[in-house]
Parts: structure tokens; sequence; C-alpha cells
């Protein structure tokens, strides 16, 4: 199993697990773009509504300890290690131990489906960087292809839709409204990679998963925005889009965060908190579809890239008459286009994701 790979890196963005490190990992994260105090602290108060502990490390490592039951399930020992950019444990302290440990060739699974900067290119900046601060031993690592329209991360996205259709009143469901989420970005960062590839690739992936869900119609809204207000990001903004639907009589909605692959602070305070405290107070039923986390189906998708890349075997999707969004020059499209690839390891962080 994996024979031209000795170990497995689970590469992801990191999350405080304590309220005294809440305000240090959002200095990580916000570091060189110039962030009022006042704004991060804001953000501080949405962890302390969980006791300063996010989600998603611990998301990342039940997912791990499925894609190692997995591998056990087919024969196979390879280790599989967790490093963060943005907090412990940090990806260059985790390649290092790679290093220590003999591993000479990894396969990276970065916890992004899209293409773009920050879901691709900003992750090989941080193999680059760690592999750099590892030194002449590093392992080589693999960055894997993105899934956004892997057959599996489809019907995940699909079944959670149906499973989130049937918590809503009976009478509602056949005329609710389905609405995909992904997070925004400034606009400039939109085309940072030469062209709009992340809004297309959330559009084709959204309209796999309605398909998919047996929905012909469908939105696409953005969330979680945190810049200057003068500074255009993707729009509409899902709080907006939902006065908009009240407007017209809609009486259910059905949100689907299909841009995050885990149920972290962005998702469990924009949508469980305060969209649907909007909701309520507009009298609308919300149901909120689950993101994939640590599902086994998340694993198995995790195996099945490793052995696209291995075997050389064609990367698996959903079938669509659109032509794929932004694979490009590297093998297996781990990169977006040419422009994606990392161009310098010292790189200031400029989105949160």
């Amino acid at each position: 199993m994996a024979a031209d790979f000795d170990a497995l890196l689970l590469l992801s963005f990191g999350g405080p697990e304590g309220p005294e490190q809440v305000m240090p990992f959002l200095e990580n994260v916000t570091r060189g773009r110039g962030i009022p105090r006042e704004r991060l602290e804001a953000v501080a108060e949405h962890y302390q509504h969980f006791g300063g502990v996010s989600p998603i490390n611990g998301i990342n490592r039940a997912l791990i300890e499925q894609i190692e039951a997995v591998l056990a399930d087919r024969g196979s020992d390879l280790p599989v290690y967790f490093g963060n950019r943005n907090w412990e444990p940090f990806a260059e302290d985790t390649v290092a131990a790679m290093r220590d440990n003999g591993v000479r060739r990894a396969a990276v699974f970065a916890t992004s489906a899209w293409g773009g900067y920050s879901g691709c290119a900003q992750y090989q900046e941080d193999i680059t960087r760690a592999r750099s601060a590892a030194g002449e031993s590093a392992p080589e690592l693999v960055k894997l292809r993105q899934f956004f329209d892997h057959p599996l991360f489809v019907q995940m996205f699909a079944d959670a839709v149906a499973d989130a259709a049937a918590t809503l009143p009976e009478d509602l469901r056949g005329r609710a409204r389905l609405v995909f989420t992904a997070h925004s970005i400034p606009l400039r960062a939109a085309s940072r990679c030469g062209t709009d590839l992340y809004e297309r690739q959330v559009g084709y992936a959204s309209r796999l998963v309605a398909a998919a869900a047996g929905y012909d119609a469908f939105d696409l809204v953005w969330q979680s925005r945190s810049g200057p207000p003068q500074v255009p990001w993707l729009e509409p903004d899902v709080g907006d889009h939902l006065t908009a639907l009240v407007g017209r009589g809609v009486e259910a909605v059905i949100v689907c965060p299909v841009g995050f692959v885990a149920d972290h602070i962005e998702v469990v305070w924009d949508l469980d908190n305060e969209l649907a405290e909007q909701a309520a107070a507009a009298g609308v039923a919300l149901a909120r579809a689950v993101t994939p986390n640590a599902q086994r189906r998340f694993a198995e998708l995790v195996v099945a890239l490793m052995d696209e890349h291995r075997l050389g075997l064609e990367p698996a999707r959903v079938a669509c008459p659109q032509p794929v969004p932004g694979y490009g020059s590297s093998v297996n499209g781990a990169f977006c286009t040419p422009a994606c690839e990392p161009v310098s390891a010292a790189r200031p962080n400029t989105e949160s994701r």
C-alpha cells in the first residue's frame, strides 16, 4: 500500500485549544495584514463562547484515526502525521519530526478542497517553509490534488443536505430553499492565481451537490468576511441573502457550508449562532448540513487521492457536462495554474483560509 510514500502528512489551518491561546493564534493568522486589535478581540469573543477551543484540531485528529483505520483495513501501517499553518502542531515541527523518523517521501493532504491562493498555493508555501526549516535532509512532500469534484466529497454533502432537510417540519421540506455557503475572500484575492478560480470551483461543486441531492435550484452565497468595509469581498453575504429570501416569502432554508470540510468556528458560530438567531427572529425554519468532519468516507477519499498519485490513476470526478475548472500545470492538478505555484516561503498570510 502506497509503496512510493513512506508517510502521509495531514496539513491544516490550526486552531486554539485553550482560552490563553486564542489571541496568539489570531495574531499568527493575521500577521502582516494590519488588522486592528479591536477586530481581533471581537473575533476572539467567538472562540471564548466555546471555552477558547476551536473544534478543528480535534476533528483533524479524529480524521487521522479514521485514515489509519482505512489503511489498516488495507494492510498498511503507513504513518500519518499532523501539522498546521497557524497553531500547534506547527508544520515546521512536524516535518522536522518526520525527518528525524527517517521519512523520505510523504504525501500531503491539505484540508482544503479548492484551488486559488488560500486553498492551494498557500499550502504549497507551508510545505516549502517547513522543508526549508528541516534542512537538507527534509523529506520530499507531495501535495495531493484538489478534491472539490471527487465523488465521495459530493456524496458526503449531498447526504448531509438530505439529512438536514429531514429535520425541517414536514410541510416545509418541499418548499425549502437550498443555499450553499463558502468563505468569502477579497475580490483582489479571487484573481490572485490569474483567474476567479476559487469562486468557479465552489460554484461547480455546488451544482454537483445540488444535483446529487435532487435539487434543481439553489443559491451560492458567502460568509465570514473579515476585512475593512471599504475593501470589496465576494458577495452576497449569507445574512444579507437570508434577509432577501424572507422578503420573497421563503419560509424554510437549508444551508450547506460546502466551502468547509469541518465544523470549525466559522461554521458553528457564523451559521449555528448568528444565522440561526437571524432566522429565528424572522420566523424562518433553518436546517444546516454538516460538513465531512471525520467521516469514514472522508478518510477513504484521502487514501483514494494517494492511490491516484502513486498508481497514476485517472482522477475520480463526478461527471458533469461543464469542464472542470482549474486543473493546471502539475501532476494530478496539485496546482491550480502555474501562477499558483509558491513564489516565496516568506510571503505573509493575507487571507484567513
